[in-house]
């Protein structure tokens, strides 16, 4: 039987496109990066490597010290300022690019309903990004951080996604074994390799990314809408 069920974020819970969510994104840091007189290449180049560094990480430190280390080395800069600047725009600017989200009813909707089953629900959004942007992206999808068990952010993360690791680590914080999970997302490889640990899996496909071509016929899919109708019976699977 089933007791928790983890959930990607953008792109499943949160209605989006991923490309245009990241290309935005990265435009809107370096202007605010060029506002604060940072060169605005060089700030952005640091940025890239130190996401790469964590997409790679081996799990010897977290995410957010992957990143910091990364970033400072090629940007020159100290940490402290650094962060307390990326502070400022994840509190004022970052809320720009809420307009690109939508679907908020939905999902907050699907999640409640299975907190009132007594299940564990955790927030398995690749950790990327600190807390602070995790909590404003949950907000967008008419969420609250309450209705989590655990959500994974670069302060609390070794591992990124698609590594079996990083799953392996959600499940030891909260207590899991994967034959009695059900893993949702949007994402053919980084969501659905969750079956290769024994997880049960459903394909969200309204904003569907299949990178590797695996095909959404390979798993269990369909919308959101219809994961809704269908819920009870993986729940019971």
């Amino acid at each position: 039987m089933i007791d928790t069920v983890l959930f990607d974020l953008d792109g499943t819970l949160l209605s989006m496109d991923q490309n245009e969510f990241v290309k935005s994104y990265f435009g809107l840091l370096g202007q605010y990066a060029a506002s604060q007189g940072w060169d605005m290449q060089e700030t952005m180049k640091a940025v890239a490597a130190g996401t790469k560094a964590m997409v790679k990480n081996d799990g010897s430190m977290t995410n957010e010290q992957r990143f910091w280390e990364t970033f400072t080395a090629l940007s020159g800069r100290e940490r402290k300022s650094a962060e307390g600047t990326f502070l400022q725009f994840y509190l004022n600017d970052f809320e720009k690019l809420s307009g690109l989200a939508g679907g908020k009813g939905e999902a907050a909707q699907l999640v409640r309903r299975i907190r009132r089953k007594g299940m564990k629900t955790v927030l398995a959004t690749n950790p990327l990004f600190p807390r602070i942007a995790t909590e404003a992206r949950i907000r967008w999808a008419g969420m609250a951080t309450e209705d989590f068990d655990r959500i994974t952010t670069y302060e609390n993360s070794r591992f990124c996604k698609p590594s079996l690791d990083y799953y392996r680590e959600v499940l030891t914080a909260v207590g899991a074994h994967p034959q009695n999970c059900l893993m949702i997302g949007n994402d053919t490889e980084e969501d659905m390799c969750t079956a290769d640990l024994g997880m049960q899996v459903y394909l969200v496909t309204d904003h569907l990314i299949d990178g590797k071509g695996l095909g959404a016929e390979a798993f269990r899919h369909g919308s959101l809408a219809q994961l809704e109708n269908q819920l009870d019976e993986l729940l019971e699977s």
